[in-house]
């Protein structure tokens, strides 16, 4: 299986981007929408794909397409954090917590 068989898309009626594989769902990230912006808040893969890079390829299809649609993201999901954390090219997606005076 060549990475180029997996596809990833939006499923909003299922509030979910799932990674396909054919016609299977082999991965997902759930997620909630707030106005211009994406939560998302948890990654899975199917437990035989593990340890293979597609869940990084699922988030990667995530982020491209949360940036296409001029939004940004609130990575709740650890996967998805220390994803951005090493790809500093997905960082300005990234909702910062207002900082709070002292």
């Amino acid at each position: 299986m060549a990475d180029r068989d997996y596809v990833v898309r939006d499923n909003p009626a299922k509030r979910r981007y799932e990674l396909l594989f054919g016609d299977e769902v082999v991965g997902e990230i759930l997620y909630r929408v707030k106005p211009g912006t994406v939560v998302l808040l948890h990654t899975e893969v199917d437990a035989s794909l593990e340890g293979s890079g597609l869940g990084g390829r699922l988030v990667a299809g995530a982020l491209d397409d949360i940036r296409s649609r001029g939004l940004t993201v609130v990575p709740l999901c650890p996967f998805v954090a220390a994803y951005i954390r090493r790809r500093p090219e997905y960082d300005d997606l990234v909702v910062r917590a207002p900082a709070i005076p002292n």
